[in-house]
């Protein structure tokens, strides 16, 4: 990076970069010594809130026009993430036969719509990146209705779930937040594009503190079970990948958008999860969400890396404005 680079754009690009080792040592350090950290549960949803303002910050009317130049590829991405991720996740849940709470947290994390940091790691990973930006968008305005119904129907049957109190949370946690965002885009441009460069370190912090609060209210769980749960969301994450890539493959998108899709469903919003499962259900059942929040940005960190030093064989990724100041979930 120039020595000249402001100083906004350099602290928010160490604190991208960084955010992996950052929420490892977070949760180490709330696993351990869990007392400090438990007063932070009840901040959760309004952090959650803040992450998602600068996501509705760092959009734009040009973010979109991908939609109408590949609607099928922008489909596909879409309705991947809301089938692969939530099948997938009661699947693993049964198979490994966990308690109640713990599968409603899993169902949870594969219900969410897909985490902004999907986008850096598109962008990183040579993929389509205006393509992962239309489908994070798109799949979290539609996590008001989808998120709710998905839990209701794959974990209904394991513990009460109340459709209606999730559908008003993400309102007020997800949608509320990211139109306030476009709204003061549009009407204050000079001003958010002035703390535009500093929205990943409010995003960083943000999550890290959400991952304090999930993993103090969690640690007797996590040292109990945390390693089962572990292997069930490094599956997950991993099928989420894997079954992405080989639904854009199989209706012949190029491999950019290959790519895209493939981060896209299998990185997921786990931070909305873990404060949902909180909000509406137990600690414990945070708990997928807070160990998915840590190991999604080092999966796909990897997975970028990868492809990284692979061309695509046909597009180029497109940069967009929101690619380069999207806030890390």
């Amino acid at each position: 990076m120039p020595k000249s680079a402001p100083v906004g754009e350099r602290v928010g690009r160490i604190a991208g970069t960084w955010f992996p080792v950052v929420v490892l040592i977070a949760g180490a350090i709330a696993l351990f010594a869990p007392q400090p950290f438990l007063a932070l549960g009840a901040w959760i949803n309004p952090l959650l809130g803040i992450i998602m303002l600068g996501m509705g910050l760092t959009l734009q009317p040009v973010d979109f026009k991908v939609i109408a130049k590949k609607p099928k590829a922008f489909v596909i991405g879409v309705v991947a993430q809301y089938v692969i991720m939530p099948l997938v996740a009661i699947a693993l849940a049964t198979v490994f036969q966990l308690p109640p709470a713990l599968l409603v947290g899993v169902v949870l994390v594969g219900s969410a719509p897909g985490g902004t940091s999907s986008n850096v790691m598109v962008y990183l990973a040579k993929g389509d990146t205006a393509l992962s930006v239309a489908m994070t968008t798109a799949s979290t305005l539609l996590a008001p209705v989808l998120t709710p119904l998905l839990v209701l129907w794959l974990a209904g049957s394991y513990l009460p779930v109340d459709a209606w109190g999730l559908f008003q949370s993400i309102i007020f946690i997800v949608l509320l937040p990211v139109i306030a965002g476009l709204v003061l885009r549009m009407l204050l441009p000079k001003v958010v594009q002035a703390i535009l460069p500093w929205l990943p370190l409010v995003s960083v912090t943000g999550i890290t503190l959400v991952i304090l609060a999930v993993v103090a209210a969690s640690a007797a769980t996590i040292l109990s079970v945390g390693l089962l749960v572990a292997l069930v969301v490094i599956l997950h994450n991993g099928f989420g990948y894997g079954l992405g890539f080989l639904a854009a493959k199989s209706v012949g998108l190029d491999s950019s958008a290959q790519r895209a899709v493939a981060i896209e469903v299998g990185m997921q919003n786990s931070g909305l999860a873990a404060g949902l499962a909180k909000t509406h259900f137990t600690p414990e059942a945070a708990l997928p969400g807070a160990i998915f929040s840590v190991w999604h940005n080092v999966s796909g960190a990897l997975l970028a890396s990868f492809w990284s030093r692979r061309p695509t064989k046909d597009a180029q990724p497109q940069v967009t404005e929101a690619t380069e100041d999207a806030p890390v979930s």
